[in-house]
């Protein structure tokens, strides 16, 4: 048990620094961005014209900012979900899901033994291929692995002397496709989030987009191209934030799928082998009466 409590930790520690890792590097562009429009807004001098015709430089009315400590990556964060409006707002309680769902996913696969109990499960469906039936059923006594649960519902089903082998068969494709589903359970809204996040992010920076040009009518002949492209980047966030989500949780779903079809390769392997072999447990019954 401390085995696998160990191995499932060390699972979540590589997980949680590969989304960290996926998301500070989508999202560095943008916070070295707004770093630097930070750093723009310092007071500059502007000419004007007196009563006597001479030039007198003046400040403008923006006041200086007084030298303060740099931002912090939380205030950071926090500029760049104002600056993006609903869509980042969206896109960020997507992420928190998917970050829930992904640590959960790992958590339940490992409660499972995706990536344990192989050996034993091997070495009973040996036993079984060799004759030894009771070692075999108890080697398995007391395992909770996705491969024990199907190996021991395989190998009972066979040993049932009201069972024949379409019956056997049959109630072991019946514990398969309940244990597939419960390995698979959590890839759908994966899948989900992977899908929406970037069309949030496309439906942010349209609507940002709109808003700029609808500013920039507005102001008419008086129109600056420094507040079109402001308004521009700022929308265009919405966009990187939803592919900063998508982009992990892809990686997530088509890791949690390739577990999933490796376990089911497994299992059905391990099934095959079983059916293969006749009962001899079976047979005994039938020799007694014959002798008779």
């Amino acid at each position: 048990m401390s085995h696998l409590m160990r191995s499932s930790e060390a699972i979540i520690a590589r997980m949680i620094r590969a989304l960290v890792l996926c998301l500070g590097l989508a999202l560095m562009p943008l916070t070295g961005a707004m770093a630097q429009e930070e750093g723009a807004s310092a007071p500059s001098e502007t000419a004007q014209t007196g009563f006597g015709g001479a030039e007198t430089v003046v400040a403008e009315t923006t006041p200086a900012t007084p030298p303060t400590a740099k931002a912090t990556p939380v205030q950071r964060g926090m500029r760049f979900v104002r600056l993006g409006g609903p869509a980042i707002w969206a896109i960020s309680a997507l992420s928190v899901v998917a970050l829930a769902v992904i640590l959960w996913k790992v958590w339940r696969l490992v409660l499972m033994g995706a990536w344990t109990g192989g050996r034993r499960t091997r070495a009973a469906v040996n036993l079984w291929c060799e004759g030894q039936e009771a070692p075999a059923l108890t080697l398995l006594d007391g395992r909770r692995s996705c491969r024990a649960r199907l190996i021991r519902t395989a190998m009972t089903a066979r040993q049932d002397p009201t069972l024949d082998d379409a019956g056997a068969e049959a109630e072991t494709e019946r514990v398969a496709r309940k244990l597939l589903a419960q390995a698979r359970d959590g890839l759908r809204p994966l899948e989900l989030i992977a899908t929406i996040a970037p069309l949030l992010g496309l439906l942010g920076t349209v609507l940002g987009m709109i808003a700029a040009f609808q500013a920039l009518q507005q102001a008419g002949a008086r129109a600056d191209p420094a507040t079109l492209a402001g308004g521009i980047w700022e929308a265009l966030l919405t966009t990187a934030a939803g592919m900063a989500v998508a982009i992990p949780a892809s990686m997530a779903l088509s890791w949690f799928e390739s577990v999933v079809d490796r376990l089911r390769l497994e299992m059905e392997d391990a099934a095959t082998r079983i059916f293969l072999r006749p009962v001899t447990s079976n047979d005994i019954p039938a020799q007694t009466q014959a002798a008779e």
